[in-house]
């Protein structure tokens, strides 16, 4: 029984788009292997190598706080600590460029006040420092 599905198997050539295929589907395993393995990696750094550095217990009970807000998924917590912490990097590196213009490495409210009216994606945060 065996011998007879070599004999078929054998007998058939691939044809240059399932050659092709498998080509892709080669380079596919090894970038795959390669995420994997660059997870690993990560994963076996430890804690100090967090994806989110805020803690997710606190920004679910912010979440929870709103009174339109009755469950809050892992998920959905884990998007908003993301989007603030990127949020907040944002916002302190443009301060921080008027801090070196005032030659300060501190960054003060009058540094967040002018990055605040000086760049429109910040334009919805005027007055809220008042």
């Amino acid at each position: 029984m065996a011998a007879a599905v070599v004999a078929v198997t054998t007998s058939v050539s691939p044809t240059d788009a399932e050659a092709e295929r498998s080509g892709t589907e080669d380079e596919l395993r090894d970038v795959v292997a390669e995420e994997l393995a660059a997870a690993a990696a990560v994963a076996a750094a430890g804690p100090p190598n967090r994806l989110v550095k805020l803690p997710l217990a606190r920004i679910k009970a912010l979440m929870k706080a709103d009174p339109d807000v009755a469950l809050a998924s892992q998920e959905s917590v884990f998007v908003i600590a993301k989007a603030t912490e990127l949020f907040v990097e944002m916002i302190a590196k443009d301060a921080f460029v008027y801090a070196q213009q005032g030659k300060r490495k501190t960054l003060q409210r009058k540094d967040l006040d002018s990055a605040i009216e000086a760049i429109d994606e910040f334009a919805f945060l005027e007055g809220t420092l008042d």
